[in-house]
């Protein structure tokens, strides 16, 4: 069997962010499989087939993606940012454990990008520089009563916190109710950073207290960083730093 499955991350926006490895992949792939936006960011060439489905096709797009690879074809699926964060790796592992056994023995492999609240942290700073959490706050594949208390816990245990998918035209609510908690949790000077496409020609950065943030700050383009109650800003001409010391004390 010549065919191979591999699930690469496109980092955040910029070329220039995608690694040697995701790039030497797609150069010798038969198809490139994925959610329409990120499929057009992959260059084309003679040879390579495309396949773009809609955002919520994840399972379809695995499955898809994995039939192809049986039939000895060199697959890759491509995510935004990393694949292993809220993105496609997961729904290829969901769709091999489901499926039939012969998947298990395909070439599969999954090669890093730069995630969103990476890029984001580096633009602002260190914001995550000290233990912090990721929480995805789409409510698509999984209850909010479950998102709530994820991020209680995680305000509560004082990490920083990545907010994913944080506000969209069909769910506008969320992170309202988002804001509401993090106000009943925490100091109103609390740290946040709206990090909007970042490394792209829209890239959009704002750092703001708590008692400032407003929903209409974040759209689905953004990740939204939550400092620690340790989390300091250093102003300065511009842009100021954002950094979360190493050190604590009790």
């Amino acid at each position: 069997m010549t065919g191979w499955l591999v699930i690469a991350g496109l980092g955040p926006g910029d070329d220039c962010l995608v690694t040697h490895e995701v790039t030497a992949a797609l150069a010798d792939a038969s198809d490139v499989v994925g959610y329409s936006p990120y499929v057009q960011r992959v260059p084309d060439r003679p040879g390579l087939n495309r396949h773009e489905t809609d955002n919520r096709e994840e399972l379809d797009r695995a499955r898809h993606a994995l039939e192809m690879a049986a039939e000895d074809k060199r697959v890759v699926v491509v995510s935004s940012g990393d694949p292993g964060v809220f993105a496609m790796a997961a729904a290829v592992f969901e769709a091999v454990e489901a499926g039939p056994e012969s998947w298990r023995t395909l070439d599969i492999r999954v090669l890093p990008g730069v995630t969103a609240m990476l890029a984001a942290a580096a633009r602002a700073g260190a914001p995550l520089g000290h233990d912090f959490c990721a929480i995805n706050l789409s409510d698509n594949l999984k209850p909010w009563e479950l998102i709530e208390r994820r991020l209680r816990l995680a305000v509560e245990a004082d990490f920083a916190i990545a907010l994913y998918n944080p506000r969209s035209k069909a769910r506008p609510e969320g992170f309202v109710r988002a804001l509401d908690l993090l106000r009943e949790a925490c100091e109103p000077d609390r740290v946040l950073v709206f990090a909007r496409a970042v490394s792209t020609p829209e890239e959009d950065l704002r750092v703001v207290r708590l008692a400032n943030a407003t929903p209409d700050m974040a759209d689905m383009r953004t990740v939204v960083l939550i400092g620690s109650s340790a989390t300091r800003i250093i102003p300065r001409d511009g842009m100021p730093f954002v950094y979360t010391p190493r050190t604590v004390s009790l």
